[in-house]
């Protein structure tokens, strides 16, 4: 399955489903293959009935303004680029509102499978 995407934009923006304890959404996360986990941001998190407060586990993160411990949260579902995730982990991080994003999709997502960005296109494939 190909989904679109504007290759003249600066980041790569995916549609991504999320389904948790309230409900689901459709959030925009950015493709980022330079990050190794799914970030998303925090209040979304809790909008979906998830408290990263309460999180057993929380994991080190190297950011743009330093060294941070986030929550790790495993979701109940994830649909991005047309493949389904059950019971897949996240990292639970504040973003701030001027980034336009809800979060990160990061490698492991796509880790064990084929992904093509074609920018002549615009289109992502992941098989």
């Amino acid at each position: 399955m190909s989904v679109p995407f504007a290759p003249q934009s600066g980041l790569i923006i995916v549609g991504v489903a999320v389904a948790g304890p309230s409900g689901s959404a459709v959030l925009r996360l950015a493709l980022d293959t330079g990050a190794t986990g799914t970030v998303i941001n925090v209040g979304m998190l809790v909008a979906l009935g998830y408290d990263p407060a309460l999180a057993p586990e929380r994991t080190q993160v190297t950011t743009g303004s330093g060294v941070e411990f986030v929550p790790r949260i495993t979701l109940d579902r994830i649909v991005a680029l047309g493949h389904e995730r059950r019971l897949f982990s996240v990292l639970g991080h504040t973003l701030p509102p001027s980034a336009g994003i809800d979060g990160l999709l990061g490698l492991d997502f796509v880790r064990g499978q084929t992904l093509t960005v074609d920018f002549r296109t615009g289109t992502l494939t992941l098989t």
